[in-house]
């Protein structure tokens, strides 16, 4: 397999049969470019209806590309920022589709949406969409379950709470299995101290073939190389994205 990052969370991955695009929002190096008149059937998967992770470009891809499945989160119907017709499959957590090339399991998030686990060519990978640890920064040894204010959010919020909410996700993710070729999860700088927590506490519960950091784009690629090292301790191989259009032989 083959997999190209196009930008913030969005992604390529070529198989043998198919090619799949995660969360595509913006292309600085024109990746789709290359593939609008492949003959591989592509699925297009959006995790949530944030404009950083939906966009409608996608929509018209259709035009070009003659194999097209759209798999998308039911919230991004729910907020009308696309018509029922549009996707070929809306899915909320707990959904399976499948058909003769993959198989979709939709998870959970702590943010909105869902995220991903795909079963194809006898692999599996996981794309996290906003399933993260946002509030790391808050939780220090003897935290107490109560509410601090996130001035980025400009609201209230329960660290504690919010952490064994990812948590359960986590565990529910558990049930469906504990083991992945291919796992893309958030590493944002922008949570402040003890932003590679979400990261950590997801290798810590799951078997990772590859760690690919994403969502790191407004604090930068080296921001989301701090997660190499824990890779590493964990015998876990990490990606260091060097540039959008990058690519990576799995």
């Amino acid at each position: 397999m083959t997999l190209r990052y196009i930008f913030h969370s969005g992604f390529l991955l070529e198989t043998a049969r198919c090619i799949l695009v995660f969360d595509y929002w913006m292309d600085p190096a024109d990746v789709m470019s290359g593939y609008m008149n492949t003959c591989k059937h592509v699925y297009v998967f959006s995790s949530h209806f944030h404009e950083d992770h939906f966009t409608k470009a996608i929509l018209r891809w259709k035009n070009s590309i003659p194999n097209i499945t759209y798999i998308l989160s039911k919230d991004i119907l729910k907020r009308r920022r696309a018509q029922k017709e549009d996707a070929d499959v809306w899915m909320a957590k707990g959904a399976v589709w499948e058909d003769e090339n993959l198989k979709v399991i939709a998870t959970g998030s702590n943010d909105s949406g869902v995220s991903w686990i795909v079963e194809t060519e006898d692999k599996t990978i996981f794309h996290a969409g906003d399933l993260c640890n946002w509030y790391a920064r808050f939780l220090v040894d003897g935290t107490p379950e109560g509410e601090v204010f996130c001035e980025e959010f400009g609201q209230h919020i329960n660290p504690v709470a919010e952490e064994k909410r990812f948590l359960g996700e986590l565990k529910d993710i558990r049930k469906i299995t504990d083991s992945f070729d291919l796992v893309m999860f958030p590493v944002d700088g922008r949570i402040g101290n003890g932003y590679t927590l979400g990261g950590r506490q997801f290798i810590n519960r799951f078997k990772v073939g590859m760690f690919v950091p994403m969502h790191f784009v407004m604090s930068g690629y080296e921001s989301a190389w701090r997660m190499e090292p824990f890779c590493k301790e964990k015998d876990v191989p990490f990606w260091c994205i060097g540039h959008e259009g990058d690519c990576i032989t799995i």
